[in-house]
């Protein structure tokens, strides 16, 4: 072996982690203790955490692609996770081989993967440990746990969906598109064509939060009845890829593809194959992509339900998301600590959407929990997340898409 490219055997992981710290390189065989390290168990936590590095929503660009590999994440502090989204449906598998997961690509075209002992293994020990460590807003091990996965992946084009806002990690455009052009320079640096889109998350992104209830809402969403903000950021997600790709002119176009994969059910039939190669029984991923449907057959519902009502007469103006998701957490629809099971079936439903009138009295928020039932203080923090005007109050609403970011 050449020197760069043998372990470092002589060096501690301290002094690793101090040399990375000072703006050093790490040569490819420290690389390697690291990683091994890391994966083997032998590290001790607290020095991976001073270390480095949803929705879901089906990706419909997966139809004009060839192959879309997918390795994803579970929940952080408030956000959601795709896999523990994808787990709500009984008998789907994210954990797959590299040799597995070659099959579903050549099969189906796409899948959404976890990390695994020999797939970005490193990641998958500091992904959980973000939580506990509070750095799940450190931009340095973002941009190495996005990149890691996507690099695995041999991918030759990227849109990444980067957000702003209350709900989000990032509570400002500027924030959000300093991590986007990071992520961005790191990824074209390692040859695959990258970009980004800076999206708004102030309010809920469609109507639906939890794991369970988005789930049915991406279904319905393939079924070409998805919310008009959710297919928005969807549709210009996928026409900047096929634009990347040279399978679309312009934007315009690309958008107009992914519109008419749904609207032609191309898309809902792709994911419907995609649950079947990961282990859902044929009939269940019938059942839940049929027109005529009812989801909680075969999705875990909740025990309860709660319907919050409209304090006055008016227009809504705004949703705070990011209280709807804090207390979703609390009910347990999210982890405090890597490795918590979350509960799938607790959520909620948004009523309304922005810019609505509303009468007073009237449901607004529909929610769904189980074993844990809201206190007098969670309620009432969710009906002060609804923000009424009257009527004469001029209503400003934001596009949901800010900013796209091309590859350089």
């Amino acid at each position: 072996l050449l020197q760069s490219e043998r372990p470092a055997a002589m060096t501690s992981i301290p002094d690793l982690i101090r040399k990375k710290r000072d703006g050093g390189e790490l040569s490819d065989g420290e690389i390697r203790t690291f990683v091994g390290a890391v994966s083997g168990g032998t590290i001790q936590e607290a020095q991976t955490g001073t270390s480095s590095s949803t929705l879901l929503r089906p990706r419909l660009d997966d139809v004009c692609v060839r192959q879309v590999p997918m390795i994803s994440g579970r929940g952080l502090a408030h956000t959601g996770g795709t896999l523990d989204k994808l787990e709500s449906i009984p008998g789907f598998n994210i954990h797959q081989s590299a040799a597995q997961i070659r099959d579903i690509l050549g099969s189906v075209g796409f899948c959404i993967v976890g990390q695994t002992e020999t797939l970005v293994p490193a990641d998958r020990v500091l992904y959980a440990l973000r939580d506990v460590t509070s750095t799940v807003d450190s931009l340095p091990l973002i941009t190495g746990s996005i990149i890691s996965k996507k690099g695995a992946e041999s991918l030759s084009a990227l849109v990444l969906d980067v957000k702003f806002g209350r709900a989000a990690l990032y509570k400002d455009l500027e924030g959000a598109k300093e991590l986007a052009q990071q992520l961005v320079t790191t990824g074209n640096g390692l040859g695959i064509r990258t970009g980004a889109v800076l999206s708004r998350m102030d309010a809920v992104i469609g109507r639906c939060v939890g794991n369970s209830l988005e789930v049915i809402e991406s279904l319905e969403a393939l079924k070409g009845n998805g919310p008009d903000d959710l297919m928005e950021l969807v549709t210009t997600q996928g026409g900047m890829l096929l634009l990347m790709t040279g399978l679309a002119s312009d934007l315009s176009e690309g958008k107009k593809k992914i519109s008419d994969a749904v609207i032609g059910g191309v898309a809902l039939s792709k994911f419907q194959a995609m649950m079947a190669a990961q282990g859902v029984a044929n009939e269940t991923a019938r059942s839940l992509c049929s027109a005529k449907t009812d989801y909680f057959k075969v999705l875990r519902k909740s025990k309860h339900e709660m319907e919050l009502k409209a304090p006055a007469d008016g227009v809504v103006a705004d949703v705070d998301g990011l209280v709807l998701a804090e207390v979703l957490h609390k009910l347990g629809a999210g982890r405090s600590k890597a490795g918590e099971p979350v509960n799938h079936s607790v959520g909620a439903e948004l009523l309304v959407s922005l810019g609505q009138k509303i009468k007073k009295g009237a449901s607004w928020l529909r929610l769904h929990y189980d074993v844990l039932a809201p206190t007098s203080d969670q309620i009432n923090r969710l009906q002060n997340a609804l923000t009424v005007n009257d009527d004469t109050q001029t209503q400003h609403k934001h596009a949901l898409v800010a900013e796209l970011l091309l590859p350089h």
